[in-house]
């Protein structure tokens, strides 16, 4: 898997961050974890692991993965959680299927036959469902779990979509932008597993709002 990035999002992750890189230690994978210099308990859990740490200019999850695609060079990057809740396993099947079927972007669903979460609350599953509906209706998105950012894809494609929205927006924002431009993408079952530690970046209501706010922007400017 050497022409595959793994971009890591890590704000204060100290507990987490170490057990996943150990688990991923043996993959044929560059690394590169994205945190802020003053979150020294963080850099100081993975100094002893092989991985690129990167320090964040500005602030939020969206803008950590965009430095990061940004300064990517592999043919494929892949979105992956500090928290442990995505399992490596799937990496092998969804860089096979990019390979062989060419599209632009793969997106981890749990809400397809064989998957699911341990993850998951009933706010998320609703607001999951009503987010990926109106992706499905207004942007005719062919993916299934919209929120879910275990994403493998062409590097040079990423780059392509100018991507701006530095908060959880992101979630929407890269696939919106890839369909407006007529990339490829598919769904492919995942499981979800639960955070090993810490508690959830995601504030349901705030950012839900942000993003269904986002997601009018992009409807309205054609």
């Amino acid at each position: 898997m050497t022409e595959l990035t793994l971009i890591i999002p890590a704000k204060n992750e100290s507990e987490s961050l170490p057990i996943v890189l150990e688990e991923i230690k043996n993959l044929d994978v560059d690394v590169k974890v994205l945190l802020h210099k003053d979150d020294i308990l963080t850099i100081n859990s993975i100094k002893n692991f092989n991985c690129e740490i990167i320090y964040q200019i500005n602030r939020g999850y969206g803008d950590a993965l965009i430095y990061g695609i940004s300064l990517t060079n592999t043919k494929y990057f892949c979105i992956f959680n500090a928290d442990g809740s995505f399992d490596p396993l799937e990496l092998k099947n969804m860089l096979s299927k990019i390979n062989e079927s060419n599209y632009d972007f793969i997106f981890g669903s749990r809400y397809q036959k064989n998957s699911g979460s341990d993850d998951d609350t009933i706010i998320t599953l609703i607001g999951n469902f009503i987010f990926t509906k109106i992706g499905s209706i207004f942007f005719r998105l062919p993916i299934t779990d919209i929120l879910y950012t275990f994403v493998l894809g062409k590097t040079d494609s990423a780059k392509k979509l100018d991507l701006i929205q530095k908060d959880f927006s992101f979630c929407v924002e890269l696939p919106i932008m890839a369909i407006k431009k007529n990339m490829t993408m598919l769904s492919m079952s995942s499981y979800e597993r639960k955070r090993l530690a810490g508690i959830k970046k995601v504030n349901a209501f705030k950012d839900g709002f942000l993003i269904l706010k986002y997601m009018i922007y992009l409807f309205f400017k054609r």
